[in-house]
């Protein structure tokens, strides 16, 4: 026995089990039973992290459209659905164009082509912020801005700042690589400015970035020129940097105007996103981008190193898009984009004058983007529970689907998307209203007859 323990051995395998082999050929049994391989293949906790609340709520709604009704959806956010908001015709030359020359069939560098970036570069440089190429990083789509941003600004442990309500897709970015979300106060009688002094009694040592959406989604809010001051003020104090998301940028009523956040500071370092998924209609051609503006150099090298660092792990947006990127922001008209907003504020329009004389709800008067917030008086309408029985009920009888505003962290309030044709958002309003009549409670006393009462 103790020859043996001196004896070198290898593994054999065969159909009838596991033998120790000497070297020089003998077989002896296995002196120790062997694990029996079993399948042990468990989803990462990353992946357990992950979820997008409109999906998690939307998916379990009881969504069963009145058979006798046309369906009319008003919950997504992709203009492109009804077929009634085509991109400009300069857009689709620009991609043939592109697509035809076989020049942009291979890899571009990660952060995108040099010519494409310095024509974005071009496009959005003022003299209060201006851009190169070395500041652009271009993206599949603007949702790949954001969680790069997020990625390269924030560890897990740290916690960012977002808007109440506010686009959900920050927080299943966020919580996914192990950061913490505060959510910060929207002010819907201020027309959603957000309250400065909530947003500050948040900041603490851990925080990385403070997110801001302006237009906003999903309120359709803009911000004025002072209230941007204000908020770049509280990061200022504090050193936050910002995420500016701006893909609704330019996409504001007229008497409106977008201000875009880093021609307003020269001390705080921004991170600004954007895309051509909303101005241009055409967000299935995930193109996006980060605006990299940081005048006190507070980013220094490490952030534009880690951006790029990143962007390696996919090798970047699609290159036919890449080639057509000069084109598209050169040469779309002027009359696309003034187009675009005529019919985004007639049919806010429409649906803000409707629904402001419905019983039980109050509208939220927006001025760009591509939505309206509606605040639903829950107390006048005792037989729902919340806003997702009440749009789950406007499903079943009208077939009208409105989002409830619950995955944006803002419960009893539902957001409408305005891109549909507009005899579809008249009949909408007009199904809205019958629904709201006959489930309105008029037994319920106001509360401004209470106080009349005292």
């Amino acid at each position: 026995a103790a020859d043996m323990e001196n004896e070198s051995y290898v593994i054999q395998m065969n159909g009838n089990g596991v033998h120790h082999v000497s070297v020089n050929g003998s077989f002896c049994p296995a002196k120790l039973k062997s694990r029996i391989p079993r399948w042990n293949i468990r989803a990462s906790e990353m992946s357990k992290r992950t979820l997008n609340p409109i999906r998690a709520i939307v998916d379990g709604m009881k969504i069963q459209p009145n058979p006798n009704k046309q369906m009319i959806a008003l919950s997504i956010g992709d203009p492109t659905v009804f077929g009634n908001l085509p991109t400009d015709d300069e857009v689709l030359i620009a991609m043939t164009e592109a697509i035809t020359s076989q020049k942009f069939n291979g890899y571009a560098p990660s952060i995108g082509y040099q010519s494409s970036r310095e024509a974005v570069a071009n496009f959005y440089s003022c003299p209060e912020a201006l851009l190169e190429a070395k500041d652009v990083i271009l993206t599949s789509g603007c949702s790949q801005a954001i969680e790069l941003s997020i990625g390269v600004l924030c560890n897990p442990g740290q916690n960012i700042l977002v808007p109440c309500p506010g686009f959900s897709l920050y927080k299943t970015l966020a919580v996914s690589m192990g950061i913490e979300v505060k959510l910060y106060n929207l002010l819907p009688e201020k027309s959603w400015e957000v309250d400065l002094k909530h947003l500050e009694s948040l900041i603490d040592d851990k925080t990385a970035c403070i997110i801001v959406n302006n237009p906003s989604n999903p309120c359709g809010s803009v911000f004025s020129k002072s209230h941007i001051q204000k908020i770049l003020a509280v990061a200022s104090r504090h050193c936050v940097p910002i995420l500016a998301d701006e893909i609704y940028g330019d996409m504001v009523f007229p008497g409106c105007t977008f201000h875009a956040m880093a021609p307003l500071s020269a001390d705080v370092p921004i991170l600004s996103c954007g895309g051509l998924a909303k101005r241009w209609l055409v967000p299935g051609w995930r193109l996006g981008w980060i605006l990299i503006h940081d005048r006190s150099n507070a980013f220094g090298s490490e952030i534009r190193e880690g951006l790029v660092k990143l962007t390696q792990r996919i090798l970047g947006p699609c290159t036919v898009v890449q080639g057509a990127l000069e084109s598209i922001l050169n040469k779309t008209s002027q009359e696309f984009y003034d187009s675009t907003i005529s019919f985004l504020k007639s049919n806010s329009d429409i649906c803000y004058n409707a629904l402001s004389t419905v019983p039980g709800l109050t509208p939220i008067k927006p001025s760009g983007a591509m939505y309206i917030m509606v605040g639903i008086d829950m107390e006048r309408f005792p037989e729902f529970k919340n806003d997702v029985e009440f749009t789950e009920r406007l499903v079943t009888e009208q077939s009208v689907f409105c989002l409830p505003a619950t995955p944006f962290e803002y419960p009893d309030y539902f957001r409408i998307v305005v891109t549909v044709p507009e005899e579809m958002m008249v009949e909408a309003c007009n199904r809205i209203r019958e629904f709201c009549e006959q489930h309105y409670d008029q037994q319920i006393p106001d509360l401004q007859d209470l106080e009349c009462d005292k």
